[in-house]
């Protein structure tokens, strides 16, 4: 079952266009969504919720359209955003207790066991908390009503190494019976390479990639060489940056030929990220 088809979403502002964005994610995944920061993550997000007007494109959440289905649909939705904050003099007792009312399906056995599990004291205020402790508890909040579709902007930042990895191993067990799904968005690429079945790379308001983790690392090489070795194979890369031992740059594995002398290993996701950000600087300088 899809839990998420977006179809052609643009969305135009001043500076920027979401140009076309589609995707889709099936029930029991974690998608990651990476791409530096100003490409499109959070207006593409924000369609998905209809929290923004968009100009074109549809959007279905377990099979029906989030136009005329919203509230309904939310039902089912937890939504989190990393900066998240609420009055910050108030307890977060005080806070829980309005939230839940907008829920039918809200678990107080479960958010209880949400505070247990970080730590959380429900008697404190919002501005006694540290930015990490503020995350934590905007993530209680989120999933505390039973969701099946868990929406996440950079939820892991402000926390620590420690407490970032305690979080990713929450998602693998949210989605390990296979009646939930995470959507995520993120720039920090070593969390999903550690938990995410799936990436969708957006570039400048473009889907670049859209596909199983695995395939994605598979579909690229890091290669490095001379700089002679450059000048014979530079049309085929993605894109590339000459350093004082010659150059490392980024290829498509398919165009990866018996380069003599040519070293190339699988690239990291931030490895594909920076070099297709080298690849719009080198094209923007080539149109000045």
């Amino acid at each position: 079952m899809k839990v998420l088809n977006v179809q052609g979403i643009c969305k135009r502002y001043d500076k920027f266009y979401l140009d076309d964005v589609s995707f889709s994610l099936d029930e029991g995944y974690i998608m990651g969504f990476i791409g530096s920061n100003g490409a499109g993550k959070t207006t593409t997000l924000k369609g998905i919720l209809n929290v923004i007007h968009k100009d074109a494109g549809t959007v279905e959440i377990f099979g029906k359209n989030i136009d005329g289905n919203e509230i309904a649909l939310k039902q089912d939705i937890a939504f989190m955003m990393g900066s998240s904050d609420y009055y910050p003099g108030r307890k977060l007792k005080t806070i829980s207790s309005i939230v839940q009312r907008f829920y039918s399906n809200w678990n107080q056995e479960a958010y209880e066991g949400y505070l247990k599990r970080f730590k959380l004291d429900p008697e404190k205020k919002v501005k006694e908390l540290s930015q990490g402790m503020r995350i934590k508890f905007a993530l209680t909040l989120a999933l505390s009503h039973n969701a099946r579709f868990i929406i996440l902007d950079e939820p892991t930042s402000g926390l620590d190494p420690v407490a970032r990895d305690n979080l990713l191993e929450l998602f693998q067990e949210l989605v390990e019976k296979g009646d939930k799904s995470i959507l995520f968005s993120t720039h920090i690429t070593s969390d999903l390479e550690k938990c995410a079945d799936y990436i969708t790379y957006i570039n400048n308001g473009r889907i670049i990639e859209s596909t199983t983790k695995d395939d994605l690392l598979d579909k690229y090489r890091l290669v490095n060489g001379s700089e002679d070795d450059l000048n014979g194979m530079k049309e085929d890369m993605v894109s590339s940056k000459k350093n004082s031992f010659g150059f490392t740059g980024l290829i498509e594995t398919v165009k990866l030929k018996p380069y003599k002398g040519i070293n190339a290993e699988v690239p990291t996701l931030d490895d594909i990220m920076i070099y297709y950000a080298k690849k719009e600087e080198d094209n923007a300088q080539f149109n000045i």
